[in-house]
């Protein structure tokens, strides 16, 4: 399991779209093909959103590809999925959610050192366009100033 390589899927677009307040790592639950196919770096991101359901939360949008070698037992790839959560965490977060301007997006996905599927989540304020135009224009500079270095 060492020579895994270290799988990580990032969404871009939450950053540029969203002020991050907060982050927590929650775990996933997959199916057997999902989690194959996560370890092959089959997922995406874009458009993925967590909410509260029941008292717990759920990630919707989160795209896993199907795998390839799965067979009729493969799962669906854009099914709602469960986050794992400590209840001290899962109430704060819905309480924070629950905010005008608040929302929960996930960041990142990755598998860590036991082998196991977790997400970064994080508590978002949207971006109005001109907050991302400044967003852009101060990473720019800060390119330019590390090139000049």
């Amino acid at each position: 399991m060492s020579d895994q390589k270290n799988i990580t899927i990032k969404n871009r677009r939450a950053t540029f779209d969203y002020e991050i307040v907060e982050q927590w790592t929650a775990g996933i639950v997959l199916t057997g093909t999902e989690i194959k196919s996560l370890r092959l770096g089959k997922a995406s991101l874009v458009d993925s959103y967590c909410f509260f359901s029941d008292g717990e939360l759920w990630i919707r949008g989160l795209n896993i590809s199907l795998y390839h070698w799965g067979t009729y037992n493969n799962h669906e790839p854009k099914r709602d999925r469960k986050l794992l959560l400590n209840r001290k965490e899962l109430s704060k977060l819905e309480r924070a959610s629950q905010d005008v301007g608040l929302t929960i997006v996930a960041l990142r996905l990755f598998i860590n050192e036991r082998g196991l599927a977790k997400a970064v989540i994080g508590l978002a304020r949207g971006r109005k366009s001109y907050d991302k135009r400044e967003y852009l224009k101060e990473k720019d500079a800060k390119r330019e100033m590390d090139r000049i270095r």
